[in-house]
């Protein structure tokens, strides 16, 4: 299985703009830029899509493992944030920190974290990423 995206830009690092598109249609030449990605200015940035990417990829790897467990969430949400990093000459990423709040009938907590690391460790996102994954999870 593959999924397509593209970035096109035009003009300089600091005064240039550029694009997203997703194949899924879901961001069509979706705005970022260097504002965007270091001043907290509207548009998009890749940590921002790499965070997106990573909290949905580790949910919906959750959501299987509980029901190989035989469990069924009735709510879960989940944050990520993602550092990057001044290093060296440029920039990293550092850290995706996941932040779990779930509803999960019939699990108690060490299960709940069991299954939550589990699904840390096996979500492909967390795979790909050269950085620290940290997860903090709760049922509510």
């Amino acid at each position: 299985m593959k999924r397509t995206a593209s970035a096109a830009w035009q003009g300089g690092f600091k005064d240039g703009q550029g694009s997203i598109t997703t194949q899924s249609g879901a961001l069509k030449a979706y705005p970022y830029g260097v504002a965007s990605r270091f001043e907290d200015q509207p548009g998009t940035n890749p940590e921002e899509l790499l965070g997106a990417a990573h909290a949905g990829c580790f949910t919906m790897a959750l959501s299987l493992i509980l029901g190989e467990a035989g469990l069924t969430a009735d709510q879960m949400d989940t944050h990520a944030e993602v550092t990057l990093e001044k290093q060296g000459e440029g920039f990293a990423i550092t850290k995706s920190h996941l932040t779990l709040r779930a509803k999960i009938p019939g699990v108690d907590a060490a299960k709940f974290a069991e299954l939550a690391n589990k699904a840390k460790q096996g979500c492909p996102v967390s795979k790909v990423l050269n950085a620290e994954i940290t997860l903090d999870a709760a049922l509510v």
